[in-house]
């Protein structure tokens, strides 16, 4: 009986020990939006953007991953390749501070026990809460309402690999669909300035970080029971 709980306990030691190793660490890159006024390029970083990550690595295919990122989102009509769009020569700037959880997964294996080489594509999703400006137009004048946030669903794509024994660097893509469609004071949710909103008020807007993230990883090895 000893021996099979000692068994047991080198087990579930091993399994949780080796899994439980942490990353902290940096994004830099740049966002861009995706709505009512400007160009529609999904991918078009035009404003810098920063955040801070931590991820628990529960095993070596998938991590729990919480982040802090903001930076400003941009946007001009005269950037668009839309005639109607060009003509209306609205321009907009607002900023987005967002917190996001959720669940990183990795394409291939990425023991950070091991040594040697490590690269892997891995995708993330979860769920971002985030803070933004209510805003509306009078006339061609941006002008500001209230500060308010909002829920998005992250849908990010990456690659990763390690650059040292305790540094990993990362590149990803990240879009955000929101349950607003007022990033760009299109659609103002004040009632009193219902003769106010325009564009597509059945779309709601998006927002894209792209950058890299450079983390520090820390933690337990995995334990060794003596025979």
């Amino acid at each position: 009986m000893n021996r099979i709980i000692a068994t047991f306990f080198c087990f579930f030691c091993f399994a949780f020990s080796n899994a439980q190793i942490h990353e902290i660490g940096l994004f830099l890159g740049g966002n861009n939006y995706i709505g009512d006024i400007g160009p529609t390029n999904y991918i078009a970083p035009n404003k810098g953007a920063f955040g801070l990550l931590y991820k628990w690595n529960k095993s070596p295919r998938h991590s729990w991953r919480v982040s802090y990122t903001q930076g400003k989102i941009t946007s001009d009509d005269a950037d668009s390749d839309m005639p109607s769009r060009k003509q209306r020569g609205l321009n907009f700037e607002n900023s987005v501070k967002e917190l996001s959880l959720g669940l990183e997964f990795n394409f291939f294996d990425f023991n950070l026990h091991e040594s040697g080489f490590l690269l892997t594509p891995y995708v993330y999703s979860g769920l971002s809460y985030f803070a933004y400006t209510e805003n509306y137009f009078q006339g061609k004048e941006l002008k500001e309402d209230y500060d308010t946030g909002a829920l998005a669903i992250p849908m990010t794509v990456g690659v990763k690999t390690r650059i040292a024994e305790k540094l990993i660097l990362g590149f990803e893509v990240g879009a955000r669909y929101t349950f607003t469609d007022n990033l760009d004071g299109s659609n103002p949710k004040n009632d009193n300035f219902e003769e106010l909103r325009f564009g597509n008020i059945n779309s709601n807007d998006w927002y894209v970080f792209t950058g890299f993230t450079l983390t520090y990883t820390f933690g337990n090895k995995p334990c060794y029971c003596a025979e």
